[in-house]
Formats: C-alpha cells, sequence, structure tokens
C-alpha cells in the first residue's frame, strides 16, 4: 500500500528521473552515444517508487534496455546505504571500476563506494611470508609466479589479485598465499592491522555503496545464519543483477559440503604443524596415515569414473559404509590427539577447530533423518556423493532455498530489487518466484528495444536426428559447416556438455584443415574464459566453441560474433540426485516437475545463451538451434515463443542469403 506522502516522493522522483533519462538530460549530455530509451526510464521509476515504499520489486529487462544505468540512478540518488549483488566477478569489476564512477560523476552524487569480494581474492600477508620460507613449490612456473606475488605486495593498496594479470587465477600458487575462514588467524595474527581483507570490511562498513557478488553474499549468510551482519553492513537497498544466477548460487551456500580432499589438507597440515610446534608431542605421521588412507580409501569405494548418485541410490551392501565409519574413527583419534597438543601453537589450534567441525560434518552428513525436517525446522534435504578422479564429494543439499532466504528477507524492512534479463518464461514469473519464495511481490518486464526480426534470424535445421542418437553430435558439426563457413567464422558454438565441446573441437579442427578455411579456433579450457574472449574478439573470424560457462555474462559486439549455434536444448541432465529429489517432492504435490521445473529452467537457460547473439542496435546475426524438439515436442512452442521474436526458417537457404546480404552491405559501404 502507498501512501499519498509515498505517492508524492515517487511523482517527483519520476519527474527527475524523465529529465536524467530524457532528450536533453544528464545522460545524453555526458555519456557518448547515449539514446533515451522509453524502457530504460520507466524501469527506473518503478526501481525509486520501490526506493521510496522499501518494497520489492522483481525488474526483467530485455537486453539493451540500459538496466544498469536503470538502477544505479535511483539507488545513488535515493537508495540510502546500498549493496549491489552481482553473478560474477567480471560484472563486479565493470560496475565498480565503470558503470558506478560514471553514473556518480553524471548525477554529482556525493557517494562513497566500496568493492568487496570474498577472501580467497586477497593476499593474505601471513601465508605468503610462510610461502616464501618454506619454499612448497613443485613448479619452475609457480616460483616465478610467487616472485611476482611478492613484489605485487610492496606496491598494492587493496591486495586484490585481480589487479596482477600477470599471475593467471587459476594458478595454484594463490591457495597458498590467501586465506580460508579455516586458515585466517583473526586478530591474532602478526599482521591483523595491515590485513587486506579486514581493510576491505572497513572500507564496506563506512561506504555508502557496497559492490559484492552473489557467492560473497550467499556464504555470508550461510555462514552466520543470522542475516548480513558484520560482513556485509546492513542495507537500505539490496540490488540482486543478474538474479536468475541466485536460485542455484543459493543452493549451494545453504547447503553443505565435504570432500575427502579437504580431510587430505588438514592432515598435511596437522603433520606439518605437529612436527613444527610438538614434535615430542604425538607420533605425527602415525597419527595422520589412517586418516590419509580412510579417506583415500572412501573415494576408491566408487567406480574411476564421475558419478553423482543420491545416499538412497548406494546399495547398502556397498563397501561405502563402512569406509565412512572407517574415517570417522581415524578423525575422532586424531582430534584426541590434537586436543592435547592444541594449546602449543595458534596453528594447532586452528588443526583442532578444522577437525571437529570436518568430523561433526562427516557424522551430520550420514545421520540426517530424510523423511522428516530437523529439530531446528529446516526444509528437507537430499543427501548425495559426487564422485571425481582423485576425491569424493559428500553433499547436503535443500530441495528449496524459498524458507530459508525469506528468513533472510524477514526484519528490518527494506528495499530488494531482482533484475536480470532472463527471470520468466513468455512474462510468468511463477517459476522463479516458486523457486525464491518471493510470492505476491510485484513483477515487471521491459522488453528489448531491439528490432529481432530485422537483425536476425533463428533457424532450426530440418532432418536432424534425435538428440540422444550416438551420431547426434557429428550431425550438429555436420549442418553447422555450411552456416560457420557463410558466416566467415565469427561463431559461438554453445554445447550442453563438455564432452560434446570435445567432440565438436576434433571435428573441427579437422574439418577447417581440409576444406582450408581460415577459422582460428578457440576451445573452453584451452585458456581461461577471459583470455579466450580476448582472443576471440581479436581474431574477428575465429570459432568460440564452450559450455555452460559461455552461455551468459559474455558480451561480444559488433561483427566478431553473427552466429550463435546451439547444439541441444539445454534440460539438467536426468540422473542429477538434486533435481531427481525436487521433481519427487513436486509430484507429491501434485505438480508435474517437467512442466514446472525442468521446462522452465531450459527456457531461461536457452534465453540466456540467445541473449549471446544481439548486444547493441546495429548487430545482425543468426540463431541456429540444432534439436529437433523446438519443432517435434508440444512443449517446443512455448520454448521458441519465449526466444527474442527473430524472423523463423527451417532452410539453409534463407540463411545464407542473410550472409551474403551481409556481406554485400558491408562491401557497398567500403
Amino acid at each position: 500500500m502507498i501512501s499519498s506522502q509515498d505517492s508524492n516522493a515517487n511523482s517527483i522522483h519520476d519527474d527527475e528521473l524523465e529529465q536524467i533519462f530524457g532528450l536533453s538530460g544528464a545522460l545524453s549530455a555526458s555519456i557518448r552515444g547515449y539514446r533515451p530509451r522509453q524502457a530504460q526510464t520507466e524501469m527506473a521509476k518503478a526501481i525509486a517508487a520501490a526506493i521510496v515504499g522499501q518494497n520489492t520489486l522483481l525488474a526483467e529487462a530485455g537486453t539493451g534496455t540500459g538496466k544498469t544505468y536503470a538502477y544505479l540512478t535511483p539507488a545513488l540518488l535515493w537508495g540510502g546505504k546500498v549493496i549491489i549483488s552481482t553473478g560474477t566477478k567480471n560484472l563486479q569489476d565493470q560496475l565498480f571500476l565503470h558503470d558506478i564512477p560514471t553514473i556518480k560523476k553524471v548525477l554529482k552524487a556525493p557517494v562513497s563506494v566500496a568493492l568487496l569480494k570474498g577472501r580467497a581474492n586477497y593476499l593474505c600477508h601471513f601465508h605468503l611470508e610462510r610461502t616464501l620460507q618454506n619454499g612448497r613449490l613443485t613448479s619452475r612456473e609457480d616460483v616465478g609466479y610467487l616472485r611476482d606475488i611478492s613484489r605485487f605486495m610492496k606496491t598494492t593498496s587493496t591486495g586484490d589479485k585481480a589487479e596482477l594479470a600477470r599471475v593467471p587465477e587459476t594458478a595454484p600458487v594463490w591457495s597458498l598465499v590467501t586465506s580460508t575462514k579455516d586458515t585466517c588467524m583473526g586478530s591474532e595474527c602478526q599482521y591483523y592491522q595491515d590485513c587486506f581483507v579486514m581493510k576491505a570490511r572497513k572500507e564496506a562498513q563506512q561506504a555508502d555503496v557496497v559492490v559484492v557478488n552473489h557467492h560473497l553474499f550467499f556464504a555470508d549468510l550461510a555462514l552466520k545464519d543470522t542475516g548480513i551482519a558484520e560482513l556485509l553492513p546492513s542495507a537500505n537497498t539490496v540490488i540482486f543483477d543478474e538474479a536468475h544466477q541466485l536460485p542455484d548460487t543459493a543452493t549451494l551456500f545453504f547447503g553443505d559440503t565435504i570432500s575427502t580432499s579437504q580431510i587430505l589438507e588438514l592432515s598435511r597440515d596437522v603433520l606439518a604443524e605437529g612436527l613444527s610446534h610438538a614434535r615430542d608431542g604425538a607420533e605425527w605421521a602415525s597419527l595422520v596415515a589412517p586418516v590419509e588412507r580412510a579417506a583415500r580409501d572412501l573415494r576408491l569405494t566408487f567406480g574411476q569414473d564421475s558419478i553423482r548418485m543420491s545416499l538412497l541410490q548406494i546399495a547398502p551392501s556397498s563397501p561405502f559404509f563402512p569406509a565412512l565409519e572407517t574415517l570417522k574413527d581415524a578423525m575422532d583419534d586424531m582430534i584426541v590427539v590434537l586436543e592435547k597438543q592444541a594449546v602449543r601453537a595458534e596453528t594447532l589450534e586452528q588443526c583442532r577447530v578444522r577437525a571437529i567441525d570436518l568430523n561433526g560434518k562427516l557424522h551430520d552428513w550420514r545421520e540426517l533423518d530424510l523423511s522428516k525436517k530437523d529439530n531446528a525446522g529446516k526444509p528437507e534435504c537430499v543427501l548425495w556423493v559426487e564422485a571425481y578422479s582423485t576425491s569424493l564429494q559428500l553433499h547436503k543439499t535443500p530441495l528449496s532455498i524459498a524458507p530459508i532466504f525469506n528468513k533472510q528477507r524477514e526484519g528490518v524492512p527494506r528495499t530488494w530489487i531482482f533484475t536480470s534479463a532472463t527471470m520468466a518464461v513468455k512474462n510468468d514469473f511463477s517459476h522463479y518466484v516458486s523457486q525464491m519464495g518471493l510470492w505476491d511481490e510485484p513483477a515487471r518486464t521491459w522488453p528489448s528495444p531491439f528490432n529481432y526480426q530485422e537483425q536476425g534470424l533463428l533457424y532450426v535445421p530440418n532432418g536432424m536426428p534425435q538428440p540422444n542418437s550416438r551420431d547426434y553430435t557429428d550431425a550438429v558439426v555436420d549442418a553447422a559447416l555450411p552456416v560457420i563457413e557463410a558466416a566467415g567464422g565469427r561463431t559461438f558454438l554453445l554445447c550442453t556438455t563438455i564432452k560434446a565441446v570435445k567432440h565438436c573441437a576434433e571435428r573441427l579442427r579437422e574439418e577447417f584443415k581440409q576444406r582450408d578455411l581460415p577459422f582460428p579456433l578457440f576451445v573452453q579450457g584451452d585458456a581461461g574464459r577471459t583470455e579466450l574472449l580476448e582472443r576471440f574478439r581479436a581474431a574477428g573470424n575465429g570459432v568460440l566453441i564452450g559450455s555452460q560457462s559461455f552461455w551468459e555474462g559474455v558480451d561480444v559486439r559488433g561483427e566478431a560474433l553473427s552466429l550463435v549455434i546451439i547444439d541441444k536444448l539445454p534440460f539438467a541432465p536426468p540422473d542429477d540426485p538434486v533435481l531427481a529429489a525436487r521433481i519427487e517432492a513436486m509430484e507429491k504435490k501434485g505438480l508435474n516437475g517437467f512442466v514446472h521445473h525442468q521446462l522452465p529452467e531450459a527456457i531461461i537457460n536457452l534465453k540466456q545463451g540467445a541473449g549471446r547473439l544481439i548486444r547493441d542496435e546495429t548487430d545482425k546475426g543468426v540463431l541456429m538451434i540444432c534439436d529437433p524438439r523446438l519443432i517435434s515436442k508440444p512443449y517446443g512452442k512455448r520454448i521458441w515463443q519465449s526466444l527474442p521474436a527473430f524472423t523463423r526458417t527451417r532452410e539453409v537457404a534463407p540463411v545464407l542469403e542473410f550472409f551474403a546480404g551481409l556481406e554485400a552491405a558491408k562491401t557497398s559501404v567500403e
């Protein structure tokens, strides 16, 4: 309910926003190439109204609406203390380094801004010094990286590893020079006053606008379970950008995971610290050996392949269960010794706390009664295991995050804004709303300003086999080749599995060589995502093959990307234990698991992949979806109606004509 006072405030804000976003407004005057867009202005007004009324708003804005400026403008003017949470660290950096400074300058808004990342992003003085002294590095490359990091430590004011581009984000050495919640010494640390994590948190406490990412936001909620208390200061306004990622991120953090890798890492630390500080206190090697053996034996109770299965799918006679008990017993024995020796060094005390925590999780995991809610009234969970080549993970995952997230939103009234280009299915938000527990909250959609019918073509090739057939990926490559050639490269081939990525890469490498096609190939896994994208943009005629991480958050404007090929509709694998448990729970309530969960999930995912193609008003291109189910299945219509309104074709000839037309237009301009 909006009071008359709020209503007056809204109209004042509406007038101001009309001016700011208008033809002769502050944005037009200050930002090169800015053009007023009605949808952007309307979205900004809706967000301003939610801020004034301390309400919740779900705001879906099609690509090109300019949603970042639409939420930043009212947030910086009237949002009070604002937390902005993004889906990726890339977008987090883009907001902090570019978008917020731009809007702040345009509006002359006197707000202070802080960037806050998870502690693994900040150099740790203590762990760097220890690594320099111990010299536990195995590769020459890591030795060079450590030298770079050591120099960087002397000049950096933030300690943010993103500033040291020379050392790849994935380099193993980072784990030796950063801290985790378990290995941080806290106020006992000799470097506490200089700690980059503490400095970043202090700045965040004092800033008007704090930019975080979803992982950090939910890690904090899950670890504290009392709201965003110390780590993320209390705020008047919380804005989630890329909000479609929240259900998955929240599920990750509101669940619990314990892995044999964590136990092996703890064992190594117990041995090192025991020998350093309490050599006479125990036979340390004999103490940790049974724990390490039991952790490895637990992994070996499953075959060599990667496996995901629920606890209920593991046969009662499986060696997994006795191996789990053996590991618990070995951990118990190690904890008894640590209890006695922990007083001898702070680092041994840390090992004791970690051991108790891990052992507690091991006991909780097996003993959880799945048939009912636990004593704290927490929602039902699914217990499942995931086996990798060298480690085994035990997961406890909530079937729904809605009750947990709603608990976090109780208490102090504040504004909650959820925005993304993909939250709804044909303007229907019910799937997202039920996942997040945002029932009865207002939801609005603003369409993209792009003219999709003229700018793009949706091509679903005739004669494709069923996606579960053995030769399906080869058929995708065969259908794609003439189109890639017509497009002059400039292609994203998005696959639903890593296996398909590898197979497509092998085939295309062969075909390009045989046909003498000059298109450079960029394959996920050959380099980091950012580096692959930079190379792809620079090439101008490249073909990039990727899976999930390239379906969203990737922005390639202009001619470098003119064709997006999607191999299959992105349905989650049916053997996923969490999905199976969710579907079972839905069907107990009389809902259809496919219609109410799998289909909307696939549509939202597909909208993200399709959104890579047209990024501005001048972009043109073809979206090729190879999956015949888009046409043959009754649900196919619902899927393509949720995609941008491209002109549609089943034949390759109009596609080749489309690219020939683009080439002719380009030549005539030259």
